[in-house]
C-alpha cells in the first residue's frame, strides 16, 4: 500500500507541478507600491522591493506534500519501548488560510497519511511497533521573504490523529498481530507540531517534528509517547 500511495501522489504532484508552472505569471518586481496578486509572488520586505500589498491575493491555497518519516516510541513500559528510530511514509493533501491581508500568515491544516512507530530488542528478542494514522495538524506558518522567488517558513502548532493501521512484530517467534489489541496501544494521539521550511515559487521543502503528548499505551499507569521527525516535499497552489 506504501508504495501504491507514494506512486499515485508523486505522478499528480509532478502533472500539478507543470500545469501550474506553464501558467505561472510573475510581474516585475521594482521599488515602489506592489501589488500582489498570487499568494507565491510576495517580495521581501526591506530589500528594496517596497510596500507590499496583500488585499488581491488568493486568501487560500491548497498543497501536496509527500516525504518520509523518522519515529520513535518511548514508554515506561519495557513492553511498549520502541525508541529505536523506523522509517515511513507521509502523504497528503494541505490547505491554508491567509488571516491578514498586510502580512504572509497563514493558518494551515490538512489530512496526511502517516506512519510512525519504533523499534526494540527485549531479552535477545526484535521487536517492530507499526503505528499507522490519519493525522489533522493546524499550525500557524509565516513568510520570511529572502527574494521575490524565495522564502523562510518557519511554522508551530498542534496535530490530532487517529490509527488506521499497524502491526507489532515478535522476529524470534515469528509472529505478528494488531498494534491496537491485547493491551498494547490506543488509537489516539495528539500533540505538538513544529519546524521550518524553505520555498521556490510552488515548490517547497520542509522539516517538522511531532512532539506526541498524549499517552498511547493502553496501560494507563506507563506514559507512552510518539516522537516523529518528518521530511516532506510538496506543491502548493
Amino acid at each position: 500500500m506504501r508504495k501504491i500511495v507514494t506512486m499515485l501522489l508523486l505522478g499528480v504532484m509532478l502533472a500539478t507541478a507543470g500545469t501550474a508552472q506553464a501558467q505561472f505569471y510573475r510581474p516585475q518586481a521594482r521599488p515602489g507600491n506592489y501589488t500582489h496578486h498570487s499568494p507565491f509572488d510576495q517580495p521581501a520586505r526591506g530589500r528594496g522591493y517596497g510596500n507590499i500589498n496583500f488585499m488581491n491575493r488568493d486568501d487560500v491555497y491548497l498543497g501536496l506534500r509527500l516525504g518520509f518519516n523518522a519515529s520513535a516510541v518511548r514508554s515506561e513500559a519495557p513492553a511498549l519501548n520502541g525508541t529505536g528510530v523506523t522509517s515511513g511514509l507521509n502523504a497528503g493533501l494541505a490547505v491554508g488560510f491567509y488571516l491578514s491581508p498586510f502580512h504572509p500568515v497563514s493558518l494551515e491544516t490538512g489530512l496526511y497519511y502517516t506512519e510512525k512507530g519504533g523499534k526494540s530488542t527485549q531479552s535477545g528478542n526484535k521487536f517492530t511497533y507499526d503505528l499507522n494514522y490519519l493525522e489533522l495538524p493546524v499550525v500557524l506558518k509565516y513568510k520570511i521573504f529572502t527574494s521575490p522567488d524565495v522564502a523562510i517558513e518557519p511554522f508551530a502548532g498542534a496535530y490530532a490523529a487517529i490509527g488506521v493501521a499497524g502491526k507489532i512484530k515478535d522476529y524470534d517467534n515469528r509472529e505478528a498481530f494488531s498494534s491496537y489489541d491485547n493491551g498494547f496501544f490506543k488509537r489516539g494521539d495528539a500533540g505538538l507540531k513544529f519546524g521550518c521550511g524553505v520555498s521556490y515559487q510552488m515548490v517547497s521543502l520542509e522539516a517538522s517534528y511531532d512532539l506526541g503528548l498524549a499517552n498511547i499505551g493502553q496501560d494507563d499507569f506507563a506514559d507512552t509517547h510518539n516522537g516523529c521527525f518528518t521530511l516532506t516535499a510538496g506543491i502548493t497552489f
